[in-house]
């Protein structure tokens, strides 16, 4: 069904227009088009974006180590207010959304009915399309962050975002900060664990923040860098670590709940190898093929182990996200994480900073 003035809040104006950084491969690299704004069918939503932010994901995409469907408007990292909907559209706690509201929305669409979102895991829902990740078709052009508007399709999962989170805290919330929720919820993390962070990139140093929010008084926060390890501590880790020093800080401390947040296949052994009795350890960094890992079963057999893998989230895990962002001491600290905005105009530029690591995210400012 598509909209019209009697069932949507607003339409965009007759031959309005958005601007997109589209994605055509390595070869060709990025164009800054401009795109016909979409007629809207039921249950979709038009954002004109305030914010979005390029994440290492995206990163992997334009260097070549990811492929993706061509051509397409990169990003999934934003955050933005409605200017438009395709009749009644409502968040996640079922409350109606209209223009001008501030939102965020879930990394892709789930259907809500098949037997992956039945059994609770509409992240993996098996007619899922994510935003970032495919190719522009005549319908859906604006499937990306990476751009003035994002034309939000049916099954995506709505948040509303309070004006006191702030834009640069508010941009990745809909995967860093949302992946570490879910994956708390995964290992049914609770104040009295004694919690162990490997790897304090930016979803490490959220799991520290998120960890201190939940009641946490003992946080270990391990990484290779010690300019990272300082600024897990910043974060409120109580000890921070390099990872030849793990089995001993574990062994004095504990080691209840693990997020393995690098990816490191190193970094993966350690967690199954220091972990307490009972302990759980929660799969987050290994999104790419690496060196396999070993263990003896014997071993995680006694000492009651349990281990998760954790990928994207469900959109009850970014609520709890966004309330994190609300109620934290810590979403300053957690904005600085985010470069200044760079013009979307200028968007190798801002990649190329991306790829210097200088910062955890750098955020595009599409307007």
């Amino acid at each position: 069904m598509t909209s019209t003035v009697s069932d949507v809040t607003s339409t965009p104006t007759a031959g309005a227009i958005a601007t997109a950084a589209v994605w055509s491969g390595v070869t060709e690299g990025f164009s800054v088009d401009q795109v016909a704004l979409p007629d809207l069918s039921a249950g979709e939503v038009l954002v004109r974006t305030e914010l979005a932010t390029i994440c290492g994901s995206d990163l992997h995409t334009i260097n070549g180590d990811r492929s993706t469907p061509l051509p397409t408007v990169l990003g999934h990292e934003a955050v933005g207010h409605i200017v438009a909907t395709g009749g009644a559209v409502q968040d996640a706690d079922g409350d109606s959304l209209a223009v001008g509201d501030r939102i965020t929305w879930t990394i892709g669409t789930a259907c809500g009915s098949c037997r992956r979102c039945l059994r609770g895991v509409p992240q993996k829902c098996l007619t899922v399309r994510k935003y970032g990740h495919e190719a522009m078709d005549d319908h859906w052009q604006l499937n990306g962050g990476f751009g003035s508007h994002v034309h939000l399709i049916a099954g995506t999962g709505l948040v509303r975002v309070p004006e006191v989170v702030t834009a640069p805290a508010a941009a990745p919330a809909n995967c860093a900060t949302a992946t570490v929720t879910c994956a708390a919820r995964r290992v049914e993390l609770t104040a009295d664990d004694v919690v162990v962070v490997l790897g304090c990139g930016m979803l490490g140093l959220t799991a520290v923040a998120y960890a201190r929010d939940r009641g946490v008084e003992q946080v270990i926060a391990s990484d290779v860098d010690p300019a990272r390890r300082a600024l897990a501590l910043e974060f409120g880790a109580t000890v921070a670590c390099a990872p030849e020093d793990l089995a001993k800080t574990t062994a004095e401390h504990g080691a209840d709940v693990i997020f393995e947040l690098s990816g490191s296949s190193r970094a993966v052994q350690s967690a199954l190898e220091v972990v307490d009795l009972g302990g759980r350890v929660a799969l987050v960094g290994s999104v790419s093929p690496a060196p396999e890992v070993g263990f003896e079963p014997s071993g995680f057999v006694k000492n009651l182990t349990t281990v998760v893998g954790s990928h994207n989230y469900r959109v009850d895990d970014l609520a709890e996200a966004i309330d994190f962002l609300g109620r934290t001491s810590y979403q300053g600290q957690l904005a600085g994480l985010v470069s200044e905005p760079q013009p979307l105009a200028d968007i190798v530029e801002a990649v190329a900073l991306a790829n210097t690591g200088a910062t955890p995210r750098v955020a595009i400012h599409t307007h």
